[in-house]
């Protein structure tokens, strides 16, 4: 074990279940997460569709959004299990704070509506999606991304009020941007808004918010059921994600 290695283990918080950054199990989830995230994009591009000529892409889709946060997520967490790079782990854990979120929320919302109706989810100019690339976009980020933040990350010292508070940011922006998408293109990426009118768009993402922010409060509630809690007394320069410099 380098000595550089050797400064790491014995930074990491003690309730972190295992060593990260590491180029061992840490480097080989994160390489995962970048595989799983590369052909979920290679399929978006290739595979024809309109979609791919709209304004916005299909980043005006919920789930690509968060595909390309969890892909950020995973770079800069490779990059810190190659380079054992401390700034990058913390900027890691801070991207995460959304992305693993997110992602549970994407997840919860799209096989909840898709097992009352596909047709709600599905744009008509898309071509049905295979088992690999359903998957691939809709559970292995929420799978990935829980194992990092279970396993190989600090824990979130994150309240209620403020989980909400991001929550209700990333439906905000989510919202603002479909709605300039709508303008340029005539359509919403999801039939569901267009069966819904303003009012029920204003509940379903205020509903969508309420679920990220309950799988912020689960994930930091699972992280404490797997690895244990923090003592009361942890100072406050020990930030969710810090890892103190060691001489």
């Amino acid at each position: 074990m380098s000595t550089q290695q050797g400064q790491w283990l014995a930074a990491k918080h003690p309730l972190q279940r295992l060593p990260s950054p590491s180029r061992g199990v840490s480097a080989l989830v994160h390489t995962l997460g970048i595989i799983s995230a590369a052909y979920s994009f290679h399929f978006l591009i290739y595979q024809e569709n309109t979609i791919n000529e709209a304004w916005g892409w299909h980043m005006q889709f919920l789930t690509v959004c968060g595909l390309l946060l969890a892909s950020v997520t995973y770079v800069l967490a490779l990059a810190a299990d190659t380079t054992l790079s401390r700034h990058l782990f913390y900027a890691k854990n801070i991207v995460s704070l959304a992305s693993a979120p997110l992602a549970f929320c994407i997840s919860v919302l799209y096989w909840g509506i898709r097992a009352v109706d596909p047709s709600l989810l599905m744009h008509p100019d898309l071509p049905p999606l295979g088992l690999l690339e359903d998957l691939s976009l809709h559970a292995a980020p929420a799978l990935l991304l829980g194992i990092d933040v279970l396993a190989l990350s600090p824990p979130w010292a994150l309240k209620p009020l403020p989980a909400l508070g991001l929550s209700s940011a990333v439906a905000v922006a989510y919202w603002f941007w479909v709605e300039q998408c709508f303008l340029h293109n005539g359509y919403y990426p999801y039939p569901l808004f267009a069966v819904l009118d303003t009012r029920d768009r204003v509940l379903l993402f205020a509903a969508a918010a309420v679920v990220m922010a309950a799988s912020m409060m689960a994930l930091t509630y699972a992280y404490a059921l797997v690895n244990g809690k923090e003592e009361e007394s942890l100072r406050a320069d020990e930030r969710p994600g810090h890892v103190k410099k060691t001489s």
